[in-house]
């Protein structure tokens, strides 16, 4: 299969099991969502696919091949770029130098992608809203040779309208997409141009796997209708 998955997946904090033997594939060819709460595995499972945190027993499994030991720098070369909730951007930098860390064409692709950070290219990035770092840390993953993007609750603190055109940028993008969200984004449920799929999570196991037109927006986060 080409994109990216998790083979029974395991994985610790001191004593607490964060992951419980979770199985998960994520297709290239479709938007794969993970829904749930604050303390579900969201979070934890974004990392073990990225490879900063260690899988205690299962593996991952990137474009048919085991990648289980290779560290998140190897990982990253390989075009796998995860987007955290937080922390996302190099703070002390100015946006025009985080935007060049992404190599030729960065600069000019993340403008195109979001206009709105042309007047803060000289701002220290640290210094920007929740929004707007989130802008630029989404810009840097957009890039030609990423294969696979994973971000945490892309659009926290975006206006509607950008939200909107994020999920779309997102979708437009030939990378294999993991989004991880405590609710089903409304564009996502009408449908951002790609077809998606959703994995609702619960203390550190899929509960339920499904389309977004079965997820109640009504209902708890994490479970189905």
């Amino acid at each position: 299969m080409r994109g990216i998955e998790l083979r029974d997946a395991r994985v610790h904090y001191g004593p607490l099991e964060a992951l419980h033997g979770l199985t998960l594939a994520a297709p290239a060819a479709a938007l794969t969502v993970l829904l749930g709460r604050n303390g579900s595995g969201r979070t934890t499972t974004l990392r073990a696919l990225a490879g900063t945190v260690a899988l205690t027993a299962g593996a991952v499994v990137l474009d048919g091949r085991d990648v289980t030991h290779r560290p998140a720098h190897a990982r990253a070369a390989d075009g796998v770029c995860l987007v955290p909730d937080r922390q996302a951007v190099f703070a002390s930098l100015t946006v025009a130098e985080n935007l060049e860390l992404s190599g030729a064409g960065g600069l000019a692709r993340a403008l195109d992608a979001y206009p709105e950070l042309r007047p803060l290219l000289a701002r220290r990035a640290g210094t920007l809203s929740g929004g707007e770092q989130r802008m630029l840390a989404l810009s840097r993953a957009l890039l030609p040779d990423t294969r696979v993007i994973l971000a945490d609750e892309p659009t926290q603190g975006m206006a509607p309208s950008v939200a909107a055109r994020t999920y779309q940028l997102l979708a437009g993008t030939g990378a294999c997409v993991v989004l991880a969200e405590q609710r089903l984004p409304s564009a996502l449920r009408a449908g951002a141009g790609r077809a998606a799929v959703v994995h609702a999570l619960r203390r550190g196991a899929v509960v339920f796997s499904g389309e977004p037109g079965e997820v109640s927006p009504a209902r708890p986060r994490d479970a189905p209708e």
